[in-house]
């Protein structure tokens, strides 16, 4: 056995940052771009399973913002990074997509709570489903503007500056945006305090 093979992956290439493999996805480098995908996909998943309410629907949303994504890259001028860029192209499906569905769903936003201890009473168990009820239909009243706002914040983690950036507007509007909604959620989950 030779002193690399002993190694193993501590001889693998480190990992490159999302510009430098942006730039070469650019350039018709389909390993760069499957990188940049198994790297973010996760994430976005998560955001158009919020906003749509329905995991086929998400992950359409999802592999078409990423097609898309493939299509212009070319044209991406790193401006912003490159998350930016793909929440902003997700944004923009699952809105088209919401746009265009006929009934609209329920939101379940909010997975369903692990029990805190391996007996939990299943009078807790009931509550805590119908806090999560609660909240999911709070977020589905939510205009979609603060709905897309509140999910970036909250659930993604994203800065001001970086939300304003995804949903093309200013950090003024995603504060007021952010401000209303969690007004109203305040406010539909009051009697769950």
């Amino acid at each position: 056995m030779t002193l690399t093979q002993q190694a193993g992956p501590a001889t693998r290439e480190p990992a490159l940052p999302d510009a430098l493999l942006a730039v070469r996805a650019g350039e018709g480098d389909e390993d760069a771009f499957a990188d940049l995908v198994r790297r973010h996909s996760r994430s976005l998943l998560l955001l158009a399973t919020h906003m749509l309410g329905d995991t086929r629907d998400a992950e359409e949303a999802v592999q078409d913002a990423f097609v898309s994504a493939w299509r212009r890259l070319p044209e991406f001028r790193h401006s912003a990074a490159f998350t930016t860029w793909m929440y902003r192209i997700t944004v923009n499906r699952c809105l088209n997509a919401r746009r265009h569905r006929l009934p609209p769903l329920p939101l379940d936003a909010v997975p369903d709570p692990a029990a805190d201890e391996p007996r939990s009473s299943p009078s807790r168990t009931a509550e805590q489903n119908a806090a999560t009820a609660a909240l999911a239909t709070a977020l589905g009243d939510l205009d979609a503007d603060q709905r897309v706002c509140w999910l970036l914040r909250e659930v993604q983690g994203l800065p001001y500056a970086e939300i304003a950036h995804v949903t093309g507007t200013s950090e003024e509007t995603v504060r007021g945006r952010l401000f209303r909604a969690r007004r109203s959620l305040k406010e539909a989950m009051a009697p769950w305090r």
